[in-house]
């Protein structure tokens, strides 16, 4: 599979969701995609990417505002491609434990551009994080609960699902 762009985009305060967007970005290339990797709010047109993967971290439960506005952007341009969604930010090992479903304004981009799944990622949080709150919530619960292999894993499923849709034989002899 070659030559197909994917967009992988997030929304992010301090950084951790764009590691993860990133770890995406570089198994999709592994895989032969073209990929871009970019701040959802610097995202002004999607029309050359086949397939977008968009991402915003949690924060007090709530879908970080970028990834949102992308979604709300995007939507129209977006219709009938496929698109997948996921969030980062559990302090803890529980994402790599269960599903966690997606917090209601990730459920909404999901309606709203027609994804076909989210996934929920463990998060970063450490002493350099931007505000006095996320500082402090570092010192008590911080640290780095991103699990790569997971991450890898999910966009080795996303790069599955398009290599068929490219391929429609792989799906007959598969």
């Amino acid at each position: 599979m070659t030559g197909q762009r994917v967009l992988v985009a997030y929304g992010t305060k301090n950084g951790g969701t764009a590691g993860i967007a990133a770890i995406i970005g570089q198994a999709l290339r592994e895989r032969g995609f073209e990929v871009d990797v970019r701040d959802a709010r610097e995202v002004r047109d999607v029309t050359p990417y086949g397939a977008v993967v968009v991402g915003g971290a949690l924060y007090a439960m709530r879908w970080h505002a970028d990834a949102v506005r992308f979604a709300r952007r995007h939507a129209k341009a977006l219709s009938g491609r496929p698109v997948w969604v996921f969030s980062s930010g559990p302090l803890d090992t529980s994402a790599d434990e269960k599903d966690i479903p997606p917090v209601s304004r990730a459920r909404r981009a999901m309606n709203v551009l027609g994804a076909r799944q989210h996934r929920t990622f463990g998060g970063v949080l450490d002493e350099h994080a931007k505000g006095w709150l996320a500082r402090r919530m570092a010192a008590g619960s911080g640290g780095d609960f991103r699990n790569p292999t997971s991450l890898q894993g999910w966009a080795g499923e996303i790069a599955d699902v398009l290599d068929e849709q490219r391929d429609p034989l792989a799906q007959e002899h598969g």
